[in-house]
């Protein structure tokens, strides 16, 4: 779903998987209908519209060759912000994620831009860990994010049809969505 105003470049909301039928799907969902509420266009960039030769057929010597890996990287050029609904794999993020950005022009992608990251576990952590090590690479490349890490531990007892039953879930989402849009 895409919401644009010609003014304002939208926020990207990048799901950090490549996982059919993801919960960070869901919760970008989620995400982008908080933005729309505060009339903040949003783009929502599924990982699992990744060609799936991507690591090489659009990476090293295949830069820049293969158009649909170009036309999601075009995304990122539209905007200076974007939100990062990550799972936890294996205590960190998804190496699809990883390999993604290391396929994406250096230093400039990022450089100076801003993010806002949202963790997703199965465990009680939320992904703290893998928000961490993606802040340090974020870090890495000059990226600025903000200091609201938002992470929703056990999220699949807490969502359902659309809906976020955890309070606190809800209002960090909340609060985070307001930090970014005036970040």
């Amino acid at each position: 779903m895409l919401i644009m105003n010609t003014d304002i470049s939208p926020i990207v909301i990048v799901v950090g998987t490549n996982r059919p039928n993801s919960m960070s799907r869901k919760i970008a969902e989620y995400y982008q209908d908080i933005l729309t509420q505060h009339h903040a266009p949003s783009i929502i960039l599924d990982l699992i519209n990744l060609p799936h030769d991507f690591t090489v057929s659009a990476l090293y010597e295949n830069s820049g060759k293969n158009k649909d890996f170009n036309s999601l990287k075009s995304l990122l050029e539209e905007t200076d912000k974007f939100v990062f609904i990550v799972p936890e794999y294996n205590g960190s993020y998804p190496g699809v994620l990883k390999a993604f950005i290391d396929g994406l022009p250096y230093p400039n992608s990022f450089s100076n831009k801003k993010a806002a990251l949202v963790g997703l576990s199965s465990n009680m952590q939320g992904a703290a860990i893998a928000l961490s090590h993606l802040n340090d690479v974020f870090s890495y490349l000059g990226m600025n994010t903000l200091a609201l890490r938002v992470k929703l531990g056990q999220i699949r007892s807490h969502y359902s049809d659309k809906i976020i039953s955890n309070a606190l879930y809800k209002e960090l989402l909340e609060i985070q969505a307001g930090q970014i849009i005036h970040f």
